[in-house]
């Protein structure tokens, strides 16, 4: 019997879920962040300025930073904007049109360094890498910190994705993951479904000419481990010290574990 696993409401072929993630993301990536901006009501920002501020880059020494399916690179730049000049971030995404999207901002942010806008350039810090979360092409023990936001709930193997990234984590480094969560505060859950299965979808359909896009990710965002059972795959996956805590009434959770 084949295995199966989840694409928001349907029950599809492990095999074939990667391919019809790579169909969403490739469709939403040139309003991707927009769509952020006008679906949260600003609100990611501050979700993001609290992973930052959770990575705590240093001041002054080198530190390294891999972000996981990161291809606009709104975290790796927000970190590298936290850090020192020694702060160098990788961002690796399985998409390319998501990857095209980063390349070209971190070519905006850093004009005389053209390479920034080719395949794998560098750009204001920023290394760009097509990989799957699944199998990263990095040698084991290489960053400081690893990030994945918004983008774990969208990996077909999870377990394996935690693995991967524990591997690439120095001994002391740090894991942070941001992801919707589900509400805890009575009275908005209802609101926030109606809004979520019915707003969202028509938003995407107006602002990226994509309603079904923006529908799979209101429902895989309920699909989802709570952050209990999220944190104990965290836990399996060998990452120590592992916490989480809930923003904006559980909308999001902030998860962290430690390489030790």
């Amino acid at each position: 019997m084949a295995v199966t696993t989840h694409f928001g409401a349907r029950e599809v072929p492990l095999a074939d879920k990667q391919g019809l993630v790579d169909d969403v993301f490739r469709n939403v990536a040139g309003r991707y962040d927009l769509m952020n901006d006008l679906m949260s009501f600003g609100l990611h920002r501050a979700w993001k300025d609290a992973l930052v501020a959770a990575v705590d880059p240093p001041k002054n020494r080198p530190f390294a930073l891999l972000d996981i399916a990161g291809g606009t690179g709104d975290i790796a730049s927000r970190v590298l904007a936290a850090g020192s000049e020694k702060t160098r971030a990788t961002v690796c995404d399985i998409n390319g049109a998501m990857l095209a999207v980063g390349r070209e901002r971190a070519a905006a942010r850093a004009p005389s360094l053209p390479s920034a806008a080719n395949g794998g350039g560098r750009g204001w810090g920023i290394t760009f890498a097509q990989a799957n979360a699944e199998a990263l092409p990095f040698a084991d023990r290489s960053f400081d910190a690893a990030t994945i936001a918004f983008g774990i709930r969208n990996v077909p193997r999870i377990e394996q994705a935690l693995a991967e990234a524990f591997r690439v984590l120095k001994i002391g480094g740090k894991f942070l993951c941001l992801e919707f969560s589900a509400v805890d505060v009575p009275g908005l859950a209802a609101l926030y479904d109606l809004y979520s299965f019915n707003v969202i979808p028509a938003l995407g359909g107006v602002v990226v000419g994509d309603a079904e896009a923006y529908r799979y990710l209101v429902e895989s965002i309920r699909r989802f481990p709570q952050p209990a059972k999220f944190a104990a795959l965290m836990r399996s996956a060998g990452f120590a010290r592992v916490s989480y805590r809930v923003l904006t009434g559980g909308i999001v959770a902030l998860h962290c574990g430690w390489r030790l």
